[in-house]
């Protein structure tokens, strides 16, 4: 999603752009380290809120651009994220 949004809204084409690498990392970094694991829920269902109140809205700037492109550019994974929307809490 932030290559989509690096692409469209900073107009890198192989790389992401630093802020947008940034927001990577950051973004790796807070999954990797997720209390629920592998049963991580989407983060708008997670009793958790790990990231800090600027990369949470900078997050939010992505998925909002990048949503729904991801439908045509990627409809499976787009699909596997709605479902994993559907669940109400992490599964332990």
């Amino acid at each position: 999603m932030i290559a989509i949004y690096c692409h469209g809204k900073h107009g890198s084409r192989q790389k992401l752009c630093a802020e947008c690498a940034e927001l990577e990392a950051y973004a790796a970094e807070r999954v990797t380290r997720c209390v629920h694991g592998r049963n991580k829920p989407i983060c708008a269902k997670c009793p958790v809120h790990c990231y800090k109140p600027v990369m949470r809205e900078r997050i939010r700037d992505v998925m909002r651009y990048a949503g729904p492109r991801m439908l045509v550019r990627h409809p499976l994974l787009t699909m596997r994220h709605l479902l994993a929307g559907l669940r109400l809490k992490p599964q332990s």
